[in-house]
């Protein structure tokens, strides 16, 4: 029996691996499935988030609550990639593999902030930014950024997916943190910590939101032991084909854990 913990994207909540958690756990395997700060049903403010480490503090504290023995499969979907490459940092002991499914994939070398940055800048100039609305909190001084995903922007996410669970996504979205250096400060990730935790990806073939040249690129700037693809998912595998993103995460396990 293996123990999974599973951490959605930007904006998104636990609610989002619905249909992934129970196949999971069919096949004998313990599911965790976490709200970050002021996402799904936790209850903050994002105004309340001012570190990365503040929105992670769900995931970071499931993991304490772990016992030394305990190896999790910490997986991430999208933005959730850096709040996981924190915790991997953290408590590098207790994960197995760090699975990064059409996530935003950190480096040892520049801060975690970098990815959703050249992100921003490539959306920005390609003028794809539609009603992806970026916002402002905190001061002049620190300030923060809030991102929200309008419909247009999330039917691009959910191109494939079932017409339900863009409706769904549509009513329990959230204005939530913006991963840009305001929040996760200047300083990289260590290699001792998060570099030494193996790293999986899986890339998604029709991914519209996180596209399939950015994913390459983050994956050559930082080699993974293993590439894996859906081809014919969108940006929300877990809803799009759940059940082919199930059967790589069990392949992972036996593999890794």
């Amino acid at each position: 029996m293996k123990q999974y913990v599973l951490v959605h994207g930007g904006c998104h909540g636990a609610w989002c691996w619905y249909k992934v958690k129970p196949v999971l756990e069919n096949s004998g395997h313990r599911v965790t499935v976490v709200d970050l700060t002021a996402c799904g049903v936790n209850m903050s403010k994002v105004e309340e988030i001012q570190t990365l480490e503040d929105y992670a503090k769900p995931l970071l504290e499931v993991l304490e609550s772990f016992g030394s023995e305990d190896k999790v499969i910490l997986v991430a979907h999208s933005l959730g990639g850096a709040s996981i490459s924190l915790a991997a940092d953290m408590f590098h002991r207790k994960i197995s593999v760090a699975v990064f499914v059409t996530s935003f994939m950190p480096d040892t070398t520049n801060p975690p902030s970098y990815m959703f940055e050249k992100y921003i800048e490539r959306l920005s100039k390609e003028e794809q930014m539609m009603d992806l609305e970026l916002g402002t909190y905190g001061t002049s001084d620190h300030p923060r950024m809030t991102a929200y995903l309008g419909p247009k922007f999330l039917k691009t996410m959910y191109q494939l997916s079932p017409i339900e669970d863009f409706e769904l996504a549509k009513t329990l979205v959230r204005v939530g943190p913006a991963i840009t250096s305001g929040l996760t400060g200047t300083k990289s990730l260590t290699e001792e910590g998060y570099g030494s935790v193996p790293r999986v990806y899986i890339a998604c073939g029709e991914d519209k939101g996180l596209s399939v040249d950015f994913q390459r690129w983050m994956i050559e700037n930082y080699p993974v032991k293993e590439v894996m693809e859906i081809k014919d998912a969108d940006h929300m595998p877990m809803f799009s084909k759940p059940l082919e993103l199930c059967d790589l995460l069990l392949k992972i396990a036996d593999k890794y854990a």
